[in-house]
């Protein structure tokens, strides 16, 4: 049982850096189906908020970001200003390679996990893990567009029996 102290407090967001948002937008948005909560431009570098079934047509700015800040499960992608122009640009550490391993994935759970991943290939979406690899035959692993993994699982636990309850 967590102390009374903590009641109330909710998971908000992750944050992960991006070197195109163009390109990282239209990854989450277009093909995983992210809603673009809000968009929060800073001197050197901006925020977007993406998460699902969140609706902020027509609210203000800062109704977006109390809606933003009082929900759980929201990614965070930090874009800093110039690196999408930058030929120089090595790009940023997934967190699943040396130096630098720490970071894992993100997770998004689907209602049919082979009709998503069919999708995914047909859009040539890079895996690192499909379906069809290794023992554990009812996860994937996409990469987005900077090399993170995304991990894709089934909702219903019947689909999904390696995992725990």
């Amino acid at each position: 049982m967590p102390p009374a102290e903590t009641k109330g407090y909710k998971f908000n967001h992750t944050m992960i850096r991006v070197k195109d948002p163009k390109i990282s937008l239209k990854f989450y948005c277009d093909v995983l189906g992210m809603d673009l909560i809000h968009e929060q431009p800073m001197t050197d570098f901006t925020l977007y908020f993406l998460g699902y079934n969140e609706n902020t047509e027509g609210a203000g700015t800062e109704e977006k970001r109390q809606r933003r800040l009082n929900r759980e499960g929201i990614l965070e992608l930090t874009h800093n200003h110039g690196t999408e122009s930058d030929s120089n640009f090595q790009g940023y550490a997934s967190g699943n390679t040396d130096p630098g391993r720490g970071f894992g994935h993100i997770a998004i759970s689907v209602p049919d996990i082979q009709e998503c991943c069919a999708r995914l290939e047909s859009l040539g979406v890079p895996f690192k893990k499909r379906l069809t690899d290794g023992r554990m035959k009812n996860i994937a692993f996409a990469l987005d567009p900077d090399g993170y993994w995304v991990e894709i699982v089934p909702q219903s636990l019947s689909e999904h029996p390696n995992r725990p309850e």
